[in-house]
């Protein structure tokens, strides 16, 4: 199975067609006198526009990521994206096992790249340059350049999809899985559904087993599932329209760049470890890049496709390949006990909560999260 290299383009017809639209947005008041209490904030929402309209260079980005090694596959006849960034290694150095990044949603590829960085070439960040990793970072089916495979999108189908890429085009016959939020599932299901190829996953949201029936809750997971149950109540709406009537929001957020903004930036501020600031943990020419992603490609539509096939899921077997967490500090994740991921990882071997990095922790806190990979992978090496 062949690949062949991928450049983003985006036509110029289509920046003229977004300046315009932007410069045309209709913007909503406040409800009620809280910021962002009630979503994403007008006030915030104007300066992000007018910053998208006059000063965010796309060009100058689209060169950026270009000069990284993009690809796209064939796989069952259908479009995968992916980045093939290989190690900044000496000659002669054991090889680690190659690393698939998996991001989640509101999220894409981007997200990887400051953790990337770090983990094919570590020596440029102070680190042994013979752990250098190579790194292959996909765009999950359905997101930004990747289709939507054949068959209800479930976790289970883009695992498939993700191991044909690892080892049918690129041929490898053992390699490592991260990810976080749908990309720490699917890393999940590649760790159940393939032991023999997948030498470990890594995960920064700690997995849910199959069922609770093995054996009683304990306190500390009773409390925290109370906790999570009522966290959903304030934080679930997004979901909820995403998995009913998709196609009524994609229609909207198609059609609004300011629109699309409001609904991705909503999630950037409420996951993101960053202390009340969404620029805290992101500056602008990055929410900005990520969204001009979701609207040059038109994929906000299909990214929410594994929302509507939600229930197509079904259970997955026991994780036996070695894991490690270390744990997102965002509301969802609060007080989750390692006793509740163990019943879904029988070789449970790192477990950490460092206290900061929310949902978006490849981009939020790439320098922890490369070094307790590079720890938790290396030490899987043969002997």
């Amino acid at each position: 199975m062949t690949f062949s290299p991928f450049h983003i383009a985006v036509p110029d017809e289509a920046l003229d067609d977004l300046r315009s639209r932007l410069s045309r947005t209709r913007f909503t008041t406040r409800s009620g006198d809280e910021p962002w209490r009630a979503g994403t904030d007008p006030d915030y929402l104007r300066h992000l526009v007018s910053y998208w309209l006059d000063e965010f260079d796309w060009r100058a980005r689209e060169a950026e990521l270009n000069a990284l090694p993009h690809y796209q596959a064939q796989i069952d006849g259908q479009r995968l994206h992916f980045l093939h960034v290989p190690a900044v290694r000496p000659a002669g150095a054991p090889a680690p096992p190659p690393l698939l990044l998996s991001h989640g949603w509101p999220s894409c590829f981007v997200e990887m790249l400051p953790l990337a960085d770090r983990l094919t070439d570590p020596a440029k960040y102070g680190g042994d340059p013979a752990d250098a990793f190579d790194v292959v970072v996909p765009s999950l089916p359905g997101f930004l350049y990747s289709d939507l495979p054949k068959g209800p999108l479930t976790r289970a189908a883009m695992a498939q999809v993700l191991h044909r890429l690892m080892t049918d085009v690129l041929g490898h016959h053992r390699y490592g899985a991260f990810g976080g939020d749908i990309g720490g599932v699917v890393s999940g299901w590649l760790g159940a559904l393939y032991p023999e190829q997948v030498a470990g996953i890594h995960m920064i949201h700690a997995p849910f087993p199959a069922s609770f029936d093995a054996r009683p809750l304990s306190p500390a997971e009773q409390a925290y599932l109370d906790a999570e149950a009522a966290y959903d109540l304030t934080d679930g709406g997004y979901s909820a329209i995403m998995g009913t009537r998709p196609d009524t929001l994609a229609a909207a957020l198609a059609d609004s760049p300011a629109g699309l903004a409001a609904w991705l930036v909503d999630k950037y501020r409420d996951w993101s470890d960053n202390h009340g600031d969404l620029e805290n943990s992101f500056d602008r020419d990055t929410l900005l890049t990520i969204i001009t992603l979701y609207w040059t490609s038109g994929a906000i539509g299909t990214s929410f496709r594994q929302y509507l096939d939600f229930d197509h899921n079904s259970p997955r077997p026991d994780i036996t390949v070695p894991a490690a967490v270390t744990l997102s500090t965002e509301p969802a994740q609060a007080g989750l006990p390692r006793e509740l991921a163990e019943r879904a990882c029988t070789d449970l071997r790192h477990w950490s909560e460092p206290g900061r990095g929310g949902h978006f922790m490849p981009l939020e806190e790439p320098e922890l999260l490369a070094g307790e990979m590079t720890r938790f992978f290396t030490s899987l090496r043969p002997s």
